[in-house]
C-alpha cells in the first residue's frame, strides 16, 4: 500500500511538472511531449490506463487511456476524442487537458461513470504542425496515388516562396472564379455568377504541375484522412478516402475497440463539425429513407437539449459555423453506424468582429483577419509576385492565411478553452442513464402466490438509448433478470429486454412467483449501468 501510494505521489509530480511545462510553453505540444503527458498521468496508482491501439503507417502510437475506478466496464461511460483532423491542433489538447483534469480535479466523477479518451486519431498529420514546411495536412504516412495516374505523390505542394509555408497562389486570369475583396485587398472571393459577379484570377494550393495534366497539387505527399475514411457516406473515388472504408490500421482499430465497449452512452468529439453551438435539424424526408441519412425525430431534440447546455456553459459564440458533418467522418458514423448519442464542436471558433461602424464582415477569412489584427495575431503572408516554371508569362502571387491560424487558437488561450469544455463534458457525464426501482408493490395471491409489481424508472434527462441505436439493434437492450427458478415462477419473464426507456420515464413490471423468502431483481445494460432489488415475499 506505502509503495503504492508512493508511485502515486511519484506519478502526479510528473504529471504537474509535464503539465506545467507544456502550458507554460508558447505553442502546441510536439508529438513526444503530448506521449509524455499521456504517460504521466497513467503511471502507478492512477485511475487512467493508457494503450497502444496500433501504429499508424508513420510508425505513432494511436493512444487510447481508459479512466475509472471500479467495475469500469458496466458503468455508462463517454469516449472523447481528438485529432480526427489533422490540421486540427487545438482538438488533441483540449482532449488531453480533459483527460489531465480527469485525473488530478475530478475524481469524483469516476464514482458514476467510465471514460475513454483517444486523443490523437491523426498523428502523421499532426506532426506537419511542427515540420520545417508547415501545411494543414489531413492524410497519414500511407503511400497512395490521389490522381489515380499510376504514379505515387508526384504533385505534391511545392514553397514557392521558400518560407516554409504552404499558403496559396493566385494567378490573374479572366477565366478564373475569384476576385479581390472590395474590403480587405488580402482576401479572395468566390465569384457568384447568378449576381453576374466575374472573376478575375485562378486560385489553388501553393504547387507545381509536376506530371503536366494541367492540375496543381492534386497528388499530395499525404494519404488516407481517418475524418475521411469512415462507413457513413464514405465517400468513395475521392482523395483522402482510400480504396474502401476503414482501410487504415488506425481506424480498424479504434472502431474494433469501440465495438467491444458495450458501456458507452455518448461519444464528444473535438472536429469542425458541430452540433453543439448550432444543433442538428430534422428532415423528414431523409429520415424515411432505407438508408438513413437525418438524425432520428427524438434524437434531433435531445441534440437540442444538450445544445442549450452546451451554450450556457462555453462562453465564446459561435459565427459562421455551418459545418455539421463531412462524407466519410467520424462524427456522424458515431451515431449513424454505432448508434450512440454523438456530439461534436471545433472548441473555437474566430470571434465576430464589427468595425468601428459596429459592422461585422460575413466573409470568414475577412473576419478572421480583421479579428487577428486586433489581437496582434501574425496571421497572414503578403502577396508576392513569384515566377512559375508552369505558367511562363502569367501574373502569379503567393500568399494568404498562414497554416493552422484560422482553426487553432494561440496557445495562450486553450487553457480557458479547455476549462469549459471540461466542465460541459462532465455535465453530459451527469446526464448519463440512471436505472432505478420505484413503487415496489407485494400482493399475497391464494395457494403460496405473490404478485410483484414494480416501476423501472430512468432518472435522467437522456434516454437509456438513442432512436438510431434502438434502430440499428446494436446498443444493448435494458435487461430485467429475477432470480426465481422457472417452476416457481407463474406469471412474468424470468429474462425480459426492453428496447428504451425514455427521460425520466417508466416502465411497470409484474410477476407471480411461488413460495416464501425473498426474490433478488437485477435490471441494466452496461451503458445505463445497473439497479438492484430484494424483494421479501
Amino acid at each position: 500500500m506505502k509503495k503504492n501510494l508512493l508511485s502515486w505521489v511519484a506519478g502526479a509530480g510528473l504529471l504537474f511538472a509535464v503539465q506545467s511545462e507544456s502550458l507554460a510553453q508558447g505553442d502546441y505540444p510536439t508529438l513526444s511531449q503530448l506521449t509524455q503527458r499521456l504517460q504521466a498521468i497513467s503511471g502507478s496508482g492512477s485511475t487512467a490506463k493508457l494503450s497502444s491501439l496500433t501504429k499508424t503507417e508513420g510508425g505513432k502510437d494511436i493512444w487510447v487511456l481508459k479512466v475509472g475506478k471500479g467495475d469500469l466496464d458496466n458503468k455508462p461511460a463517454i469516449a472523447v476524442v481528438g485529432g480526427v483532423e489533422g490540421f486540427h491542433v487545438l482538438s488533441v489538447e483540449l482532449a488531453l487537458q480533459f483527460a489531465e483534469s480527469l485525473v488530478k480535479d475530478n475524481n469524483a466523477a469516476l464514482d458514476k461513470n467510465t471514460f475513454y479518451v483517444f486523443p490523437n486519431m491523426s498523428p502523421d498529420a499532426y506532426e506537419q504542425y511542427h515540420a520545417s514546411l508547415k501545411y494543414e495536412r489531413r492524410g497519414n504516412a500511407a503511400k497512395v496515388d490521389q490522381d489515380r495516374d499510376g504514379q505515387v505523390s508526384e504533385d505534391g505542394y511545392v514553397d514557392l516562396n521558400k518560407d516554409g509555408m504552404i499558403t496559396m497562389m493566385r494567378v490573374e486570369s479572366p477565366l478564373g472564379d475569384y476576385y479581390v475583396h472590395e474590403k480587405d485587398p488580402r482576401v479572395m472571393v468566390k465569384a457568384d455568377r447568378s449576381k453576374g459577379e466575374r472573376g478575375t484570377h485562378m486560385l489553388m494550393s501553393e504547387s507545381r504541375d509536376n506530371d503536366k495534366d494541367g492540375m496543381f497539387g492534386e497528388d499530395l505527399e499525404e494519404g488516407i484522412a481517418f475524418n475521411r475514411s469512415l462507413t457513413y457516406k464514405f465517400p468513395i473515388f475521392t482523395p483522402l478516402a482510400g480504396e474502401f472504408a476503414v482501410s487504415q490500421k488506425e481506424g480498424r482499430a479504434m472502431l474494433d475497440y469501440l465495438f467491444d465497449q458495450w458501456n458507452i452512452f455518448a461519444i464528444f468529439t473535438f472536429s469542425p463539425a458541430n452540433n453543439l453551438s448550432s444543433p442538428l435539424k430534422f428532415n423528414a424526408a431523409e429520415a424515411r429513407k432505407r438508408i438513413v441519412t437525418s438524425m432520428l425525430e427524438k434524437d434531433v431534440a435531445i441534440n437540442s437539449m444538450v445544445s442549450g447546455i452546451y451554450n450556457k456553459t462555453v462562453s465564446p459564440k459561435a459565427y459562421n459555423q455551418t459545418n455539421q458533418g463531412t462524407d466519410g467522418d467520424f462524427f456522424q458514423w458515431a451515431y449513424f453506424h454505432f448508434g450512440r448519442l454523438s456530439f461534436s464542436t471545433p472548441g473555437w471558433w474566430v470571434p465576430e468582429f464589427k468595425d468601428a461602424d459596429g459592422k461585422s464582415n460575413p466573409n470568414a477569412e475577412a473576419n478572421f483577419l480583421a479579428w487577428a489584427d486586433s489581437e496582434g495575431v501574425d496571421a497572414f503572408v503578403d502577396w508576392q509576385a513569384v515566377t512559375h516554371p508552369d505558367l511562363p508569362g502569367q501574373k502569379v502571387e503567393v500568399g494568404g492565411i498562414k497554416p493552422f491560424v484560422m482553426y487553432n487558437p494561440p496557445f495562450e488561450k486553450v487553457a480557458d478553452i479547455a476549462k469549459e469544455h471540461n466542465e460541459f463534458i462532465l455535465k453530459l457525464a451527469e446526464m448519463s442513464p440512471k436505472l432505478e426501482f420505484h413503487n415496489l408493490q407485494t400482493e399475497k395471491l391464494s395457494n403460496g402466490l405473490t404478485r410483484i409489481t414494480v416501476d423501472l424508472f430512468n432518472n435522467s434527462p437522456l434516454p437509456t438509448h438513442s432512436d438510431m441505436g434502438v434502430r440499428s439493434r446494436w446498443l444493448r437492450r435494458v435487461r430485467v433478470d429475477i432470480n426465481r427458478d422457472a417452476k416457481d415462477l407463474i406469471a412474468g419473464d424470468k429474462i425480459k429486454l426492453i428496447n428504451k426507456i425514455d427521460a425520466f420515464d417508466k416502465t411497470t413490471l409484474t410477476w407471480v412467483v411461488k413460495g416464501s423468502g425473498s426474490v433478488d431483481i437485477k435490471a441494466g445494460a452496461a451503458h445505463t449501468g445497473f439497479a438492484t432489488l430484494n424483494v421479501k415475499l
